[in-house]
């Protein structure tokens, strides 16, 4: 059986995209309804074939780790690109821990997601478009993620950019939407070029695509020589892992290109769910650890990597304390939450010269992995409760809501095991893999990471306490008129609070399964007993804060600390006016000031150049039409004058 569904693992594709092609091609004109049917069948089917996939290479692989030292499976791999003789790129599906897991939570999420939209899109003009558009990206995301090589990966990365794209404008009638969807796709693009280039490098140094051959050993001794670039001395091994990071950096949003995440709202609330929970930015995370081997021989990616994850946590956490809009808060929540899985795996690399083993410590790429699992169930609910609040009350401004608490108490229940995951507190299951994460960072000697880490987790705490007391708490403060709870979006809502509560359970597994085959638990790294006490503390902390403040929905008290604080508070609601320095470089600097004076010189030196050359041409066909005019007395005159010019030229 476990053969079986490996040769025919494909149909973990085959399932979306027959959705996709259906309802898009066909179903959508017939009957809405019908494709929402349709849409929740298939993403049923391909959740249980991705559950059997999941449970055979448990069996098969995994509890047999002396057939299969390495853990990974490759279930067909078949040509499909040939660039020269020595360079191939095949089409596969590619099995190992961080694979199936995510085959897991993308099959599971996409499920729940489609479930829950056909309560939040009823009555909606592009119904239908809608569950095809769905489809399309849970293939092109399952697909990211089981591809055999690096190509067929990047095949993949574009086509979840494209997808994203279309979820992200879906109301393209909404001048906002279109703005935002062009956002992301201009941003991700710019950072995948990067990515391409990387590719390429890596490629043709090495020969080949394939993940296995790219993460060796022998792929990192060849790449690690240096070439001259003018004045400077630059690592091929270095420059490539960077150039390949740069993908992921801006498909998982990191701070610079960050910017494009929080107005991603726009899309329909499902469409937000999807992307941050367990899909789109979770991509550039599940790069950087497919890659990780390879990155792990650069010093120099690993500390960006760390740098770039531990300033993003801290950086979207502090802009998330002042928001209003209930799902920015949420997407900056987000993008918080993915620098701590990357600064995880920045941290892995070990600082302490007298700790013998690799210098890496195999915790930290197995928390970072841990986290992406925990943080996609609770993050998917509560983008999921947020569209049923946004539902209810017609709004996206938490100081307009309060008081739902009796009205949605399903809703609230809910969100309130998700917002204690999320804020660490035992034993929900963001506890157990923010621990992990501290933990990896304090056993590798990156204290600043790790105190960045511990008061991020406090913030996070406290700004997600914020959203729940002001939206379930005290007094309504908005028209409460026909408020309820719609089964369809109400019961994936419910389902999500199991693994928000006892994903915890597998923190062993994850420990000693979701990691890179090679590495052994390090011996002399210690395990601190205060370190749960220190990290529960401060989530508690947090939440106390945020009581304190805005307990039973009251704002007396925020707004007065925010009235003595205005400035520093104007600058971070206006998220340190990035998006104003963003604009600001574009159009006045690159339109205006570069811009401007290549179309003038476009214009009228290089169009002029040509329209001078035209009108010559022209004034050319002009005179031939004068010449040859037919009157013969005009072709003697013209002869005799000629002769003559020569008789005199001739003297």
């Amino acid at each position: 059986m476990a053969d079986w569904l490996f040769t025919h693992s494909y149909l973990i594709l085959a399932f979306p995209l027959l959705s996709f092609l259906v309802i898009g091609l066909f179903l959508q004109r017939v009957s809405p309804e019908k494709s929402a049917r349709f849409a929740l069948g298939t993403a049923f089917f391909s959740m249980l074939f991705g559950v059997a996939v999941s449970g055979a290479y448990y069996v098969k692989v995994l509890a047999q780790p002396l057939l299969y030292p390495e853990r990974t499976l490759i279930c067909f791999d078949v040509a499909w690109l040939n660039f020269t003789p020595i360079l191939t790129a095949n089409m596969g599906i590619y099995l190992d821990p961080i694979s199936v897991m995510m085959i897991l939570v993308i099959t599971i999420i996409s499920f729940l997601v489609t479930c829950y939209s056909i309560g939040y899109m009823k009555g909606d003009s592009g119904f239908g478009r809608f569950f095809a558009l769905l489809s399309l990206f849970s293939f092109s995301m399952l697909g990211l993620v089981v591809s055999s090589n690096i190509l067929q990966m990047f095949v993949f990365w574009e086509l979840v950019g494209v997808s994203s794209y279309t979820l992200i404008g879906f109301w393209y009638e909404k001048p906002s939407a279109v703005a935002a969807a062009k956002k992301a796709f201009i941003i991700t693009r710019f950072a995948d070029a990067f990515f391409l280039l990387g590719i390429l490098a890596v490629s043709f140094y090495v020969g080949s695509f394939d993940f296995q051959k790219l993460n060796s050993i022998e792929t990192a001794a060849l790449l690690n020589q240096s070439f001259q670039f003018g004045s400077f001395t630059i690592n091929l091994l270095t420059l490539s892992t960077l150039l390949i990071f740069a993908g992921g950096w801006g498909k998982s949003a990191m701070f610079p290109l960050h910017v494009w995440l929080p107005d991603a709202m726009e899309g329909p609330t499902p469409v937000s769910s999807i992307i941050h929970s367990a899909t789109m930015v979770v991509a550039g995370v599940y790069l950087t650890a497919r890659m990780f081997p390879l990155f792990s021989q650069s010093l120099t990616t690993l500390w960006l990597i760390q740098c770039v994850g531990a300033f993003t946590a801290l950086f979207a956490a502090v802009i998330a304390v002042t928001q209003r809009d209930i799902k920015r808060i949420l997407a900056f929540s987000t993008l918080s939450q993915l620098g701590y899985m990357l600064f995880s795996l920045g941290a892995a690399q070990v600082i302490y010269p007298d700790v013998p083993g690799s210098g890496l410590n195999p915790l930290a790429y197995s928390a970072s992995m841990y986290h992406v699992f925990t943080h996609a169930f609770f993050k998917c609910m509560l983008f999921l409760g947020a569209g049923a609040i946004i539902h209810a009350v017609h709004d996206n401004d938490i100081l307009a809501m309060g008081g739902l608490k009796a009205l949605m108490p399903k809703t609230y229940w809910s969100l309130l095991t998700a917002c204690l995951a999320i804020g660490g507190i035992f034993p929900f299951s963001g506890f157990w893999s923010k621990d992990a994460i501290l933990l990896a960072s304090l056993q590798s000697g990156h204290y600043f990471t790790f105190m960045v880490g511990l008061f991020t987790g406090g913030l996070t705490a406290f700004y997600m306490f914020r959203f729940f007391f002001l939206i379930f708490h005290g007094k309504a403060r908005s028209d409460l008129h026909n408020v309820h709870e719609d089964p369809w979006m109400t019961v994936p809502i419910m389902l999500l609070t199991i693994p928000t509560i006892g994903a915890g359970l597998l923190e062993q597994f994850f420990v000693s399964q979701v990691t890179l085959p090679g590495l052994q638990e390090i011996s002399n790294f210690s395990h601190p007993s205060w370190l749960p006490v220190l990290a529960s503390l401060t989530g508690l902390t947090g939440i106390s804060l945020a009581w304190f403040f805005y307990g039973k929905g009251r704002l007396e008290k925020a707004e007065s600390f925010k009235r003595d604080f205005r400035s520093l508070y104007n600058v971070v609601y206006n998220k340190f006016y990035i998006d104003e320095v963003y604009l600001f470089i574009t159009r006045k600097i690159i339109f205006a000031g570069i811009g401007s004076p290549v179309k003038w010189i476009d214009r009228h030196i290089v169009d002029g150049a040509m329209n001078l050359c035209g009108e010559i041409l022209q004034l050319g066909g002009r005179l031939v039409r004068f010449l040859q005019n037919g009157q013969l007395q005009f072709y003697l005159g013209i002869t005799i004058i000629g002769f003559v010019s020569l008789l005199f030229l001739g003297k």
